[in-house]
């Protein structure tokens, strides 16, 4: 699991966080730029504003050069910029530091100047002046104006290096928190994984293992209600299913033991009595008798678990056409009719109409009715009644067999259609093995088709199953 789907899992996550936050702190970076750059533009117009003032009069001779370079230096100083002051000819008059005293009464030859004295800008930002400011520094140029004339110029240069200390910090801070996020992001992302994924997969895939090695009784406990939960729920509901499968085939095996134990006890002991010479020679053709009916209860036995065992299996093929059902259900009755004379039942057949067409396999279908009708008579009361009815509705043919016996308590209605169920074991233990019913619910779920038990008002007991018309 590690390997595979949480490697995979971490791994996606993890790029997606990284390339989100690497994403976000170079926005914040380019962005933090543009406004660095604009708050340190305002500043310096902000400044060159404070130096226009005392520049443009000494400029018209009203105050001393003394003021304007000691206002030049103050500012430079704390701006860490190094400025000069410009006539509108270009005439170099002040400067900020001493180092530039060589430049001053000389003329710079530039096209911003030109630009300045035509008033097509306000401010220039510029990198052009290299044989004055050795160091890499971005420059801004900055007019003075009285009177809407064009006076003379402000020239402020900051070294890229004082500008690009802040960057830097900043830059420092926004990608140390992206680094810290992003470790932090995979760290989170790995405990919760772990805890809400990865763990209660484990353990699914741990109980999978259990029950696979035959530990039907293994159950998950996870208090989820998102998709691991439901999960979890139907891996449970799977178990308690495997589990009453591992029930059912425990007692299908003790019942089957149960049922062939108790013929072959009987046959074994009464064969061994007349061997032995125990039983008196007038009574064996008694016993042999009974030894016959024995073996006939096991064969009966045998060939149902057979057909029960292939049905189930998907073993069965079924040979589908069309027969007439009112045909095979009088075949049926007429094949009992000495239990029938036996126990005086009044047997009613309801046709609906003289033929009804049905797509099925005639062998199979006789075999449903043929363990319906001998239900039927089983729990019939002496000189009570059996009714057959057919009868059509939309694409169906409903079938049913009622005998007026006494109703099937709520508690047998649960299990009649379990393997080896008896309602009544005081009346069928010798003659019915317990499949019948069984059996006649998986052969017409091969059909495609449904069958069901209704109780009576009164006295009776109605099984009602539904075939394909044609």
């Amino acid at each position: 699991m590690k390997k595979g789907l949480f490697t995979k899992m971490i791994l996606a996550y993890s790029i997606i966080i990284s390339i989100g936050f690497i994403i976000t702190a170079t926005i914040l970076s380019f962005w933090f730029q543009g406004y660095y750059n604009d708050q340190k533009k305002n500043e310096l117009i902000s400044q060159g504003q404070y130096i226009q003032d005392v520049a443009l009069e000494y400029l018209n001779q009203k105050v001393p050069m003394d003021i304007v370079e000691a206002r030049l230096k103050k500012l430079g100083g704390y701006s860490k910029s190094d400025i000069l002051l410009i006539t509108n000819y270009g005439l170099v008059e002040a400067v900020s530091d001493d180092k530039y005293k060589k430049f001053e009464g000389n003329q710079i030859v530039t096209t911003d100047l030109v630009e300045l004295r035509k008033g097509e800008k306000h401010i220039i930002e510029s990198k052009e002046y290299k044989d004055i400011f050795k160091e890499s520094s971005h420059i801004f140029i900055i007019p003075m104006y009285k009177e809407e004339y064009f006076e003379g110029a402000i020239m402020m240069s900051t070294p890229l290096k004082y500008m690009k200390e802040p960057l830097d910090k900043v830059y420092s801070i926004i990608w140390l928190s992206a680094f810290i996020a992003i470790t932090g992001s995979f760290f989170i992302l790995y405990y919760f994984s772990q805890k809400i994924i990865i763990k209660p997969l484990l353990e699914i895939n741990n109980a999978v293992g259990k029950i696979s090695q035959g530990e039907v009784g293994k159950r998950i406990v996870i208090h989820s209600t998102d998709e691991i939960g439901e999960l979890a729920k139907a891996f449970n509901s799977m178990a308690d299913s495997l589990e009453q499968v591992d029930r059912n085939r425990q007692r299908f095996i003790s019942n089957v033991s149960h049922e062939l134990r108790s013929p072959i006890t009987s046959i074994r002991g009464f064969i061994g009595g007349i061997l032995d010479g125990v039983i008196p020679k007038e009574k064996e053709n008694y016993y042999l008798s009974i030894t016959n009916d024995e073996i006939q209860r096991l064969t009966r036995l045998v060939n149902d678990l057979l057909d029960l065992t292939a049905i189930e299996s998907g073993q069965l093929s079924l040979y589908q056409n069309v027969i007439d059902i009112n045909e095979v259900i009088r075949l049926c009755i007429t094949k009992f009719g000495i239990q029938v004379d036996s126990k005086r039942v009044n047997v009613d057949v309801l046709f609906e109409g003289n033929s009804l067409q049905v797509f099925a396999d005639r062998d199979r279908i006789i075999q449903v009715l043929t363990n319906l009708i001998d239900n039927a008579i089983k729990y019939v009361s002496e000189g009570g009644r059996i009714k057959i009815t057919t009868k059509t509705k939309g694409a169906k043919a409903y079938i049913s067999v009622f005998n007026d016996g006494p109703t099937i308590s709520a508690e047998d209605l649960k299990h009649i259609w379990d393997r080896f169920y008896k309602a009544d074991k005081s009346r069928t233990s010798k003659s019915s093995t317990g499949l019948g019913l069984p059996i006649v619910r998986s052969i017409l779920s091969q059909h495609g088709e449904d069958i069901w038990v209704e109780n009576k008002e009164g006295d009776g007991v109605n099984f009602i199953f539904t075939l394909k018309r044609t």
